[in-house]
């Protein structure tokens, strides 16, 4: 029997003017499986809610004895009710009762009913209840008839978790509170400890309005955002510089397969036809998916969920035109995301960061090396974080030992701080004795310098007391951008970095390309070991103008060659034209593009010789990108 009354579109209408009355949380309930049994057409009407230890709780009925109400409960599993929150799939059936699952409770006095419906009340991924209807005469609810009952189930499921109708809290099921404390362990890739607000790199887009007042509208709403998603996604995909076979590339063929899914787009026009604005119906047919996969045990199929949750939320901002470039941020902001690229963090600056945490990323990642630099704490492998994290929410971060906590309590706040204290402190002892000189107790001094690639790094130089850059990452300047950088843009960077150095030396590597530093501009071959590759001094090679424009970047500066990049020296010479070849150039640093580059003290500026390694003459000479034959000055 169809749902009468005017369809679902009349009963959210209901639904929306009851959720707004200013009247107790039972009551409103009460109303709500009243309207609902009238317009489904049924004799009974029920909403469970889950309780502590997964108990289903009958929180208001129509149709069954009043007395019931709070007092019947069924655990997860037990009954329909239960088997309904476990699955988390709906229930139709024409006798109930004959079912092995049925479970009876005499207090319900629901002897006479036989056809039954029952959906979950999800959220999230999350079962926050069961929304039932029921009939004395046995049949079987029609298509339509569950579609309406289900979009009922996902508008409350919308309100109880955002307390619409009471505190979640009074549930007392902690795995349900949206601001329950949670912890997580992962890799600290960047030492510090960090206590601030969470501040989404992807947020999420919050919809405002579930009902729709012109569901013609909202489809040719939703229509018209699929095209610009799938639009957009062909760009990528066209301008896309990575190999056909390359893993990038089938990322972005995959993310196209999905926004062409035709039964993606079906199940989001079935949902705008029941009622839902265009954002409603495309967070519902979401946490239906996602609740799928969920509860599949393949691997796979669990890694292709987060495929679908990324492509919603584009989807979601195009129907929204949330613009996600705006990067103002509150002060002690604590990034959270999924993945991030060293560009993105670089575009937020350093004034109101304190710290950044991934579900995704490595040790040797561009971000981690960004983030290292940037001197903010990064714990990354933490799967769910940006799932769980809200923007606003209280964070802390201990780069060490790769914890985080999510809305900790205030236990955990006053240890983080008092950690991150002693942190202060240690540094302040360090430097005490920053300017004293290294001296070994036999004599002998020891130069220390420190390790340097981006702008962000000098001011550490005097900070920590070092004699100068040992090692300048010139492939960072190349790694960040969307283009590869013009020689102006270089030269006047180089220069800054100069500058800031004063009188103290700076060795720049020329160009370290390849295994895992890749461009994001650039076509690269696929290969089985990257690491042995094609790279460094083999690009090179094959490459020689490549590295000349960063060499010309510097070599406006005050610069000379250094025979050694690992042992840099005070006033190294650059070699004659008659200097025989290093025989330990290739050595250690052979994995770099060329020789390294020594900023000299002195005002005068020498002619610069760029070195390259010639390739062997004869096949199996070179042993690895770490061993090149012979070095020949230019």
């Amino acid at each position: 029997m169809p749902a009468a009354g005017g369809g679902p579109r009349l009963l959210l209408r209901r639904l929306r003017e009851i959720m707004a009355e200013q009247t107790s949380a039972q009551m409103r309930l009460n109303k709500l499986v009243t309207v609902i049994a009238s317009n489904m057409v049924a004799e009974v009407c029920s909403i469970y809610l889950r309780r502590a230890g997964k108990i289903l709780e009958l929180f208001a009925t129509e149709g069954l004895r009043p007395d019931a109400v709070h007092k019947t409960r069924l655990k997860e599993g037990e009954g329909l009710v239960g088997l309904i929150s476990e699955t988390a799939e709906a229930v139709n059936l024409s006798d109930a009762p004959a079912d092995p699952h049925f479970s009876y409770r005499p207090e319900t006095g629901e002897d006479p009913f036989k056809s039954f419906l029952g959906v979950p009340i999800v959220r999230g991924g999350q079962v926050f209840g069961v929304l039932t209807v029921q009939n004395k005469a046995e049949r079987i609810y029609a298509e339509e008839e569950v579609e309406a009952l289900q979009t009922v189930a996902m508008v409350l499921a919308e309100v109880v978790a955002q307390g619409g109708f009471f505190n979640v809290a009074e549930l007392d099921e902690p795995e349900l509170r949206i601001d329950r404390p949670r912890k997580f362990v992962g890799d600290g890739l960047s030492e510090g400890v960090a206590v601030g607000r969470v501040v989404l790199h992807e947020p999420r887009v919050k919809v405002e309005r579930m009902i729709a007042d012109d569901p013609l509208r909202e489809l040719k709403r939703l229509e018209e955002a699929i095209g610009s998603l799938r639009e957009s996604v062909d760009e990528m995909l066209a301008s896309s510089e990575l190999d056909l076979t390359g893993e990038g590339r089938e990322v972005i063929e995959a993310y196209r397969l999905f926004a062409y899914d035709q039964g993606w787009r079906q199940r989001m026009r079935d949902a705008v036809r029941t009622g839902l604005t265009a954002e409603a119906a495309v967070e519902r047919v979401q946490d239906e998916t996602r609740l799928r996969v969920q509860r599949m045990g393949d691997p796979i199929l669990r890694e292709r969920a987060h495929d679908f949750d990324d492509l919603a939320r584009r989807l979601l901002r195009h129907l929204t035109g949330e613009n996600v470039s705006d990067r103002s941020l509150p002060l002690n902001t604590v990034l959270v995301a999924r993945g991030m690229g060293p560009a993105e963090l670089l575009d937020y600056g350093r004034d109101k960061l304190v710290g950044l945490v991934l579900e995704e990323a490595a040790s040797t990642s561009h971000v981690a090396i960004v983030a290292r630099s940037m001197g903010l704490p990064l714990v990354a492998s933490l799967e769910g974080v940006a799932d769980n994290a809200r923007a606003g929410d209280f964070i802390a971060v201990d780069g060490e030992m790769g914890e985080v906590h999510l809305r900790p309590a205030a236990e955990i706040v006053k240890a983080f701080e008092d950690k991150r204290e002693l942190r202060v402190q240690a540094q302040a002892r360090f430097a005490a004795v920053r300017d004293l000189p290294a001296v070994t107790r036999d004599g002998v001094a020891v130069r220390l310098m420190m390790n340097a690639g981006l702008e962000f790094d000098m001011p550490q130089l005097a900070q920590s007391g070092a004699d100068g850059i040992g090692l300048f990452r010139t492939e960072l300047q190349f790694m960040i951008g969307e283009t590869m950088p013009r020689l102006a843009d270089q030269s006047a960077f180089y220069k800054k970095i100069l500058d800031a150095a004063g009188d103290k030396p700076v060795v720049f590597r020329t160009l370290d390309l390849g295994g895992d530093k890749v461009l994001p501009y650039a076509r690269w071959e696929r290969e089985e070991n990257p690491a042995l590759g094609w790279r460094a001094i083999r690009i090179a090679l094959d490459r020689p103008a490549l590295p000349h424009p960063a060499a010309h970047g510097v070599g406006r500066g005050r610069v000379q060659p250094c025979p050694r990049p690992d042992r840099p020296r005070a006033g190294a010479r650059a070699p004659a034209q008659s200097d025989p070849p290093h025989p330990g150039a290739g050595g250690r640093h052979a994995g770099s593009a060329g020789a390294g580059l020594h900023a000299a003290s002195a005002d005068a500026l020498g002619r610069f010789r760029f070195h390259r390694f010639q390739r062997p003459a004869v096949p199996g000479v070179c042993g690895g990108p770490h061993q090149p034959a012979c070095l020949q000055a230019l």
